[in-house]
């Protein structure tokens, strides 16, 4: 698998991510979404998924897409944490209802264990994989 054990229990505890596609004549859209990660893939669906703006956009040729799944463990620290998807998206059926499918091709995820704040001496590790090489850096 292309996602650490620490990623795939992160994802698992958020409910919610944000899309963003971008339209035909070039206008960027994001919106918050559900999704379903089933260990490779993100799937989005939601009410009417077929006739929304970001079906449209991938309708048009549009397929790169990106996922941000992100939350703050605390405030008080500052602690930020996210997982960030760049990939390919497509039409699939899924239990009868057309969803978009989300294939990672980069993905990057930080401070997950929520150690992190800024301005600690802790270190910021940001994880990069390209999932089209498996390649960590």
């Amino acid at each position: 698998m292309s996602f650490t054990d620490e990623e795939r229990a992160y994802i698992a505890t958020q409910p919610l991510a944000r899309i963003a596609t971008v339209a035909k004549d070039g206008q960027p859209d994001v919106t918050p979404v559900t999704f379903h990660f089933d260990g490779d893939a993100f799937y989005v669906g939601g009410f009417r998924p077929a006739d929304t703006r970001r079906a449209r956009n991938v309708r048009s040729g549009n397929t790169q897409v990106a996922l941000t799944i992100d939350d703050l463990k605390t405030m008080r620290p500052w602690t930020p944490r996210y997982v960030r998807v760049y990939g390919i998206a497509e039409f699939v059926d899924r239990n009868g209802q057309e969803v978009l499918k989300i294939v990672p091709s980069t993905s990057w995820s930080m401070n997950l264990s929520g150690q992190w704040s800024p301005g600690t001496d802790a270190p910021n590790p940001i994880r990069k994989t390209d999932h089209a090489t498996l390649k960590e850096s």
